[in-house]
C-alpha cells in the first residue's frame, strides 16, 4: 500500500498578493482572449449555467461583467476563481464557508488571518478524509489479497 505524506502549507509567502491557487490550472482558453460567454465557461469548467448563476446570486462569484446587451462576460480571473471554488467544493467545504471565504477576499488583505484559519480547518478535514480512505483502501487490499490466494 502506498502511503501519502503531506506537509503543512507554506504560510510564509514572499509576495503579498492573494493567489487563489498556485499555479492555476490552465483552461483551454483561446490565446489572448479575456472575455467569455456563460456557454464558453460551461464548456471550460464543466459547471452548469444554473450553477454559475447561483454562485453569483449567493455571493460566491465576484461581480461578473455584462455586455451592452446584458449577457455575462467572464474574465480569465473569473475562470481562475471558479477553478479554486471547484477545488474547495472537492474538499467538502460547506457552501456557507465558501461564501464566507469569498466575502473575506472581497474585504481585502486585512482578512488574511481569517482566510488562513478557514483553509487550515478545511485542510485538517481533508487529511482526516484521506486517512479514512487509506484505512478503507487497506481493508479492500486485504480482501483482494485473500481472494487472490484462495483461488
Amino acid at each position: 500500500m502506498t502511503v501519502m505524506q503531506t506537509t503543512p502549507a507554506d504560510t510564509a509567502r514572499t509576495t503579498p498578493a492573494d493567489i487563489c491557487s498556485a499555479p492555476p490550472r490552465r483552461h483551454p482558453r483561446p490565446e489572448g482572449q479575456d472575455r467569455y460567454t456563460i456557454s464558453e465557461v460551461v464548456a471550460f469548467t464543466g459547471l452548469t449555467a444554473h450553477t454559475l448563476r447561483w454562485y453569483e446570486r449567493i455571493g460566491l462569484m465576484p461581480h461578473v461583467d455584462r455586455s451592452h446587451t446584458g449577457q455575462r462576460r467572464y474574465s480569465n480571473r473569473d475562470l481562475d476563481w471558479l477553478d479554486f471554488v471547484t477545488k474547495l467544493r472537492l474538499t467538502g467545504m460547506p457552501v456557507a464557508d465558501m461564501v464566507r471565504y469569498a466575502e473575506l477576499v472581497r474585504e481585502g488583505e486585512g482578512t488574511y488571518p481569517e482566510r488562513q484559519d478557514l483553509l487550515e480547518s478545511t485542510r485538517r478535514d481533508v487529511l482526516n478524509r484521506i486517512a479514512e480512505l487509506q484505512d478503507t483502501l487497506s481493508v479492500l487490499d486485504r480482501k483482494i489479497s485473500f481472494y487472490a490466494t484462495e483461488r
